[in-house]
């Protein structure tokens, strides 16, 4: 382990798909066949492998902090795709009704917090630090920080379970276009672990902020009560070349076997562009109002596709979809996400860990 002090969290402070269903590097998950045999490693190791891990790299989407940056954070996110005028400024609409920011970025940081307050409490004291794809601290701003501190290797962890064409892969992208811009030496070498929807820890976080959504419904209605489960729609085409509606659904299975569920469906949420393309259905908000003639009388809605609340989830679900469920007489209660839950900060903590005790084997030799 490294024993290099661990400062305050600091904000500026091509991998194979992996395996849907029961393939888990983690051990065997519900919700799947049982698991093959535990590959040799769950990295993209891109570094030489020169110096041991000495930093951890949280990676995120980020989300603007005011109103005055949702204009120029969209412009950076879309930059030159092809999305109407309407939907652009139907976002910008869903920003201001939400009060001007997104929770995302402050969740983050207090996501690294808990990071490296638990790999501390287990006597490994690494600094932790947060680069965000579209807001600050850019991915960029964060690199250069952790070359200032001297770290030369980092854990990179990409704050998303699932992997996707248009969202996943484009972190290792950004990094790939530092070190092509020829910045190699000057900031360090980023080895990214793989998808970790299938984390045991994972599933349990998500099933302890389910069942608190749950126990807000009276007792004698959770016979009538249904768990919908959101995750963000993609195009069907971009779908069927990546693993990562099978991984949400699996993340389902995995955290409604934890609770002994068996009245839950997945639904999709917040699609976009051009609406003669196809996207995964069924959309949340056109499956919602077909439950009532089911016998249901609440909806629990569980965003499992996302770790941290944001505008998708406060304004999708918490007015858009629980406003759908009002006109069709249906009670509606929201899940959090992960969020900083101490489990997820422990499934963290566990992934680090795990990753730098592998490096370390071929070292003690």
């Amino acid at each position: 382990m490294s024993s290099q002090p661990s400062p305050p969290t600091t904000r500026p402070t091509t991998g194979r798909p992996a395996a849907a269903g029961g393939t888990s590097p983690f051990g065997g998950r519900p919700g799947g066949p049982a698991p093959a045999p535990e590959p040799a490693d769950h990295v993209t190791v891109r570094s030489k492998g020169r110096y041991p891990y000495d930093c951890v790299f949280l990676m995120a989407y980020g989300a603007p902090e005011k109103m005055e940056d949702v204009r120029p954070f969209l412009d950076n996110v879309l930059r030159g795709l092809p999305v109407p005028k309407e939907r652009y400024e139907a976002v910008v609409h869903h920003y201001e009704v939400i009060g001007g920011r997104s929770p995302l970025n402050e969740l983050t940081d207090r996501q690294a917090v808990g990071l490296r307050g638990e790999l501390a409490k287990r006597g490994v004291n690494l600094p932790v630090f947060v680069g965000m794809r579209f807001y600050k601290p850019y991915m960029f701003t964060a690199l250069r920080a952790m070359k200032e501190h001297g770290c030369r290797r980092a854990v990179g962890i990409i704050l998303s379970p699932y992997q996707s064409i248009p969202s996943w892969e484009k972190y290792q992208e950004t990094i790939q276009e530092v070190l092509d811009l020829g910045y190699a030496d000057e900031v360090p070498e980023v080895d990214f672990l793989m998808p970790w929807f299938d984390h045991p820890k994972f599933a349990k976080s998500q099933a302890a902020q389910l069942k608190s959504a749950l126990d807000r419904i009276p007792a004698e209605r959770h016979v009538t009560t249904k768990v919908v489960f959101t995750a963000h729609s993609i195009p069907t085409a971009v779908a069927a070349r990546c693993p990562y509606a099978q991984q949400i659904e699996h993340a389902c299975k995995a955290v409604a076997e934890e609770l002994g569920l068996t009245n839950w469906s997945l639904a999709w949420q917040s699609r976009s562009g051009d609406p003669k393309t196809p996207w995964l259905e069924p959309d949340v908000n056109e499956y919602l109002p077909g439950l009532k003639a089911e016998g249901v009388t609440d909806v629990v809605l569980c965003p499992i596709g996302f770790i941290s609340d944001h505008v998708e989830v406060m304004y999708d679900l918490d007015l858009e979809a629980k406003a759908t469920c009002a006109q069709a007489g249906l009670n509606m209660v929201r899940a959090e996400t992960v969020n900083d839950h101490p489990i997820f900060v422990e499934a963290l903590a566990d992934m680090v860990e795990t990753r730098i005790a592998r490096d370390l084997k071929p070292r003690n030799r």
